[in-house]
């Protein structure tokens, strides 16, 4: 499992994603760590703060005709799609595929942040530079 620290390399220089990507890969964190009692909870509060905080980015490139906002909205939902899923399963009972993606969301949350989420980020700077 890819550990979860913040690094200068995951800041993106727009404010308003940095915080929510922190609170996510808080998140992602206590649900990695999640006791067997715990894994529904962490898992909905990380169900939770993924709607909300893709709803957001998807909101600006939709209000700002983003390029690349079909492909970053597609991975969006597929992740949120995993999340539900995998909190409908551990609701069950079966915890396993909860922890799996836990491990693996890790990497793929660097991934997103490093690609989409930055040219999503110095787009979003440009904008409010120029409208301030």
């Amino acid at each position: 499992m890819q550990a979860l620290n913040w690094t200068p390399a995951l800041w993106l220089g727009f404010e308003p994603m940095d915080a929510m990507n922190r609170d996510f890969m808080t998140l992602l964190g206590r649900a990695q760590e999640a006791s067997d009692g715990t894994v529904v909870t962490t898992w909905q509060a990380l169900v939770a703060h993924a709607v909300q905080h893709f709803g957001a980015e998807d909101a600006w490139m939709r209000s700002e005709a983003f390029a690349t906002a079909e492909q970053h909205t597609l991975e969006h939902r597929v992740v949120l799609n995993l999340l539900r899923e995998g909190l409908g399963q551990a609701q069950g009972g079966d915890l396993a595929p909860a922890r799996q993606m836990a491990g693996e969301l890790g990497a793929w949350f660097s991934r997103h942040t490093q690609s989409l989420d930055a040219a999503l980020a110095l787009h979003m700077r440009r904008v409010t530079t120029t409208t301030a």
